[in-house]
């Protein structure tokens, strides 16, 4: 059932977490929620939107009638800058500044003449403020939760881990010796492989004041109020997380990934000039010879590199890749960033430049999912976050895993260990290891075999769950429209 057959067009907010990870997948669902009839706000930070304006050119903001573009201030001091921002301090900023300006920003909504009234708010499962702010107006807010389910549960279990003394840390030392490989069997919804290091990166602190440990589990608490949480992955993907979130949440859960197929599956096919699914909210310009590259390249001969927007790596760390790329013998399509080598840009010597000659790009960005579907493509070096990750699988790509921060280290060891679609770099990055792990995933029996064929298999039951009648997130995703949102939003009409 469409929104459309109402008398009144409903209108969604959508407040996501101002970085590149957490837009895009919040940009798919708005693209959903709008293709369905609503009117839509997308909410960017004030330093976002300036930046997608130098990136896309002003275009990128101009919306249509129906799909506007909103901004809030950050509360972090005022920055041209053109990288990701600090997370530490961009954290504690939006959950101590930002409700006051998504208050004021909602009442301004609901004062434009001609335009509705607000429905609903759409928020990042890390933007819990925005909840605040339904709540005061009296609309619903539901929280999509833009990270995996397993990655939610590690955040979850937090608490547990607090409890049995495992976090935070002794002294530093334990960072580096073997404490982080403690196996952890008895956390809620974990798979039985978890060892310490493998939940998010938060708990590797010594201080129990840290502000991205208390972020997180503050955030992931207050999902406890949302009206209901939808989750971009599949239910064969994460059962066991999923059951213990189900069973802890007291609201409805909707699984309708992956988000990429079915914004596809939806959007395109209703966009005949393609003017929605032209809005594209990278915050990097993408260069388009990426694909024109690929073209010619024999089957499953490349491999993509890309470590996403926030990842960042020393200058030696680069090198290494670097040589193990090069001396793996296959083609190889990388995207380093301007900001990628932590402090200084990105410098690669000339002899690994005269050593790839002819089987190398190098690129600042790339449309990813139009690279991962390239049939060129064979293997993902990869930093693991959960767009990535699901992109990776929908597109049936087997993966070596560089987990930096966050839940990467989670979704690094199930893709590894329960999924079988991945292969660990490790964290001290060596040529000969880079070397010997492409070569496995690329061409080996064994271990890469198996990779490739369990990536070919969830790539089947991703584009069953999103395309094919009766696909249980095409059927989720109606339950959410019909369930929640319309009897909600046919409140405030």
């Amino acid at each position: 059932m469409d929104a459309t057959t109402t008398n009144k067009k409903p209108h969604a907010v959508f407040v996501p977490f101002p970085a590149q990870g957490h837009i895009t997948p919040m940009m798919k669902l708005a693209q959903i929620f709008h293709r369905k009839g609503f009117h839509v706000t997308f909410v960017n930070t004030e330093y976002n939107h300036r930046r997608l304006v130098r990136s896309r050119g002003p275009d990128a903001v101009a919306g249509l009638p129906d799909f506007r573009f909103a901004t809030i201030p950050d509360g972090l001091p005022p920055s041209d800058a053109d990288t990701t921002q600090d997370m530490p301090s961009l954290c504690y900023s939006i959950m101590t500044h930002c409700l006051p300006h998504l208050r004021n920003l909602l009442h301004d909504l609901n004062s434009l003449p001609g335009a509705p009234l607000v429905s609903c708010v759409v928020a990042d499962g890390v933007m819990s403020f925005s909840m605040d702010a339904a709540v005061e107006l009296g609309v619903p807010c539901l929280v999509f939760w833009t990270a995996s389910v397993c990655g939610f549960m590690g955040y979850r279990n937090f608490r547990f881990l607090l409890d049995e003394g495992l976090t935070p840390l002794k002294d530093e030392e334990q960072v580096k010796n073997a404490y982080l490989d403690t196996q952890v069997t008895e956390a809620r919804g974990m798979s039985k492989h978890m060892r310490l290091r493998d939940f998010p990166s938060f708990i590797r602190t010594t201080d129990r004041g840290d502000v991205l440990f208390n972020f997180l589990l503050h955030e992931v608490e207050q999902s406890d109020r949302a009206t209901a949480v939808i989750l971009n992955t599949i239910d064969e993907l994460e059962k066991v997380a999923l059951d213990a979130m189900c069973s802890i949440l007291p609201m409805p859960v909707y699984t309708i990934g992956p988000l990429n197929f079915l914004t596809e599956q939806l959007v395109s096919e209703g966009d005949a000039g393609g003017t929605l699914a032209a809005i594209r909210p990278n915050l990097w310009r993408e260069d388009r010879s990426c694909l024109e590259w690929l073209q010619g390249r024999e089957p499953r001969s490349v491999v993509y590199v890309n470590y996403g927007s926030i990842t960042t790596m020393s200058g030696q760390e680069l090198v290494e890749f670097a040589w193990g790329l090069a001396n793996c013998g296959y083609d190889f399509l990388w995207i380093v960033r301007n900001d990628l080598v932590k402090g200084d840009t990105a410098v690669l010597p000339s002899e690994f430049q005269e050593a790839t000659k002819g089987r190398c790009l190098l690129a600042s960005w790339c449309e990813q999912e139009a690279v991962l579907r390239h049939e060129a493509v064979g293997a993902f070096l990869t930093h693991c976050g959960w767009n990535s990750m699901m992109e990776g699988l929908s597109a049936g790509v087997p993966m070596l895993c560089w987990p930096f921060f966050a839940e990467q280290q989670t979704n690094s060891r199930y893709a590894c260990v329960d999924w079988c679609v991945g292969m660990e770099i490790g964290n001290d990055v060596r040529r000969e290891v880079v070397e010997a792990r492409l070569r496995e995933v690329m061409g080996g029996e064994g271990m890469g075999k198996e990779m490739r064929q369990k990536a070919a298999e969830w790539s089947k039951i991703a584009v069953r769950a999103t395309t094919k009648p009766g696909g249980r997130s095409l059927a989720n995703l109606e339950s959410m429209f019909k369930d929640v949102l319309l009897t909600a939003t046919k409140n405030v009409a």
